[in-house]
């Protein structure tokens, strides 16, 4: 039995560029890092201040302004949806538990557009990610008034 040469072609396709391996790590690590983190931390009662467990300083803004930072209650958030506390986490800041959820679904899709052979690096690309970030951007925004009307009695 004669052993032919491998198809360029074939090759070709299943060669992955540099950008679908950062992708594909990268997703990997933020999915155990945001679960791992999440766990074990404890979650702040007052809804923020839960990054301070990690060495960081209060939040300047809240301390200067007396509202709450756009990012706010979102590692307080994270913590809770960690430990299964769903609602708490979304009442808390509900970009922490988009976050939550986003992030190893991520990780899943990447893995499973690695397993199906596609280049993340095109697939992301074809994903219209400045729309992504409108959308992401809308979301942050919406978190960050709910923040503020919960901070401030409103909500």
């Amino acid at each position: 039995m004669a052993i032919s040469a491998p198809d360029p072609t074939a090759l070709a396709r299943n060669r992955r560029s540099s950008e679908h391996w950062l992708l594909l790590v990268g997703t990997l690590l933020a999915a155990f890092a945001v679960l791992a983190l999440g766990l074990w931390i404890t979650p702040d009662p007052r809804g923020f201040g839960t990054h301070e467990q990690l060495g960081m300083p209060p939040c300047a803004f809240l301390a200067v302004t007396g509202f709450p930072c756009p990012g706010c209650g979102v590692t307080t958030s994270v913590s809770l949806a960690a430990h299964g506390l769903f609602e708490r986490s979304f009442w808390t800041q509900p970009l922490g538990l988009l976050l939550t959820i986003a992030v190893p679904l991520a990780a899943l899709f990447a893995l499973v557009q690695h397993a199906r052979g596609q280049d993340l690096g095109g697939v992301t690309r074809s994903m219209r990610p400045l729309a992504w970030a409108f959308v992401v951007g809308g979301i942050a925004l919406a978190s960050w008034i709910w923040k503020i009307a919960a901070m401030h009695g409103a909500a």
